[in-house]
């Protein structure tokens, strides 16, 4: 048995192990990885050890902490109250700005985990005190970033549009960005409307309902936006939104929640150190909010996330990805050939970079798209869909912050949605794109 196929084997034992039995799926990925490297791909544990992903790891622990800090603060119930306020109390509006903000930050230039690292704490303190599904307000927030990453501009979509240049392929980067948007836009109307989209249209009806009757009952006179007792009128959800105070600690973490968003979306730092460093300052601040802030960070799904990544890194190294490219290749049917591509993008994307599997499947299926067979153009937006829609797994950066960030007892809850939600995209997501842009044979 040669070791691409063993790592294969090995994956989905770890799956159905931890599946099966009371064992943490992230240690088991650390020992399968021990295990096989040092058995069958004679690496030392230096070389299995790099692959531990360093990046993912401060960016969880950063993110979280610094997340963890404004939210023992009320810091983020601030932030909470302004966004209600701004969308006129219309709770179902929530999840969408969320969606509109996140594409907005990718499309012009923000790095995807970048984006959901901001967005997604500020997200699951909505769903936390409005009782929104936190799968809704994930999936929304994660597929906004997917559904701006393409733009000429924006990482993904220089990525993409850089590699079929390089090797001299047709391309079309307004449609790719075009159809990356309308994709994510149609999937997110599912997601709205299967994870509670109505219930929150029924509970804005009914706020709006008793605002109406409240400012037919209040007597002539009265203040606009009070009720006929003369307390502050509710705005859209289920309790009022009263004017909280803003103190000192509130000053000093807004403050550093925008040099956070400015120091990684304007100069590109790394999202995890420049997290830390903002939760540190704050910690020597204000050393009360901080205390408990160390216990807040989801020190389980840290663990599983770097787990399986290492494991990944590992398949990597030896060649599966590359090697099971290759195979697909060799098949003689180009149509069938050009969805096994998409499903291979989608499965790797799901647990490792999507940048990382953009700059190398392409180039792989640059002979395949040279026999000129298949569209090229059509094939790229196929993959490029394919690889980044699966964000939404809780083993991508993208969705791992989603679960860190979800509220307290709801994080398993959460990763096994979406678990489920981002497996079942890498079925789905190849063969719609198959019969949306590759079976039409555009371009």
């Amino acid at each position: 048995m040669s070791i691409q196929l063993v790592t294969v084997v090995a994956l989905a034992l770890v799956f159905l192990i931890a599946t099966v039995l009371p064992v943490h799926m992230g240690a088991l990925a650390f020992v399968a990885a021990f295990v096989i490297g040092t058995a069958f791909a004679g690496e030392s544990t230096d070389d299995i050890v790099s692959g531990f992903p360093g990046d993912l790891f401060v960016i969880l622990v950063g993110v979280t902490l610094l997340f963890a800090i404004a939210k023992g603060n009320g810091t983020v119930d601030r932030l909470v109250h302004l966004v209600v306020r701004a969308v006129g109390g219309r709770i179902a509006l929530i999840p969408w700005v969320m969606f509109v903000v996140t594409a907005a930050l990718t499309a012009v230039g923000a790095v995807v985990p970048a984006a959901v690292a901001i967005i997604a704490p500020i997200g699951m303190g909505f769903a936390r005190r409005y009782a929104i599904n936190p799968l809704l307000m994930g999936l929304l927030i994660i597929n906004g970033a997917s559904a701006g990453g393409f733009s000429p501009i924006s990482i993904f979509g220089s990525i993409v549009n850089g590699v079929v240049a390089r090797d001299n392929l047709p391309s079309d980067p307004g449609l790719l960005f075009a159809s990356s948007f309308a994709f994510n836009l149609v999937l997110s109307v599912v997601v709205f409307f299967l994870f509670g989209g109505r219930e929150l249209i029924r509970r804005t009806s009914a706020a709006k309902t008793r605002m109406a009757a409240a400012a037919a009952l209040a007597p002539t006179g009265s203040p606009a936006g009070t009720t006929i007792t003369g307390e502050p009128a509710p705005s859209g959800g289920d309790e009022p939104e009263e004017r909280l105070p803003l103190t000192r600690d509130h000053v000093f973490t807004l403050i550093g929640l925008a040099a956070l968003a400015v120091g990684a979306l304007a100069f590109k730092l790394d999202v995890g150190f420049t997290a830390l460093t903002v939760a540190t300052v704050l910690s020597l601040v204000s050393p009360g909010s901080a205390k408990t802030a160390i216990g807040e960070v989801a020190w389980p799904t840290v663990l599983l996330i770097c787990g399986i990544v290492t494991f990944v890194s590992l398949m990597e190294r030896v060649g599966t990805i590359d090697w099971l490219g290759n195979l697909v290749t060799r098949i003689g049917a180009p149509l069938l050939a050009a969805i096994l591509i998409c499903a291979i993008g989608a499965v790797v994307s799901a647990f490792a970079s999507t940048t990382g599997i953009l700059g190398a499947l392409i180039p792989l299926a640059v002979p395949f798209l040279l026999a000129g067979e298949v569209g090229a153009v059509s094939m790229i937006i196929a993959l490029a869909i394919s690889s980044s829609v699966v964000d939404s797994s809780p083993f991508s950066t993208s969705g791992a912050l989603v679960v860190a960030n979800a509220p307290a007892g709801q994080n398993d809850n959460v990763f096994r949605g979406l678990m489920v939600w981002g497996f079942s995209m890498c079925l789905i997501a190849p063969v719609a794109t198959w019969l949306l842009f590759i079976l039409p044979g555009w371009g």
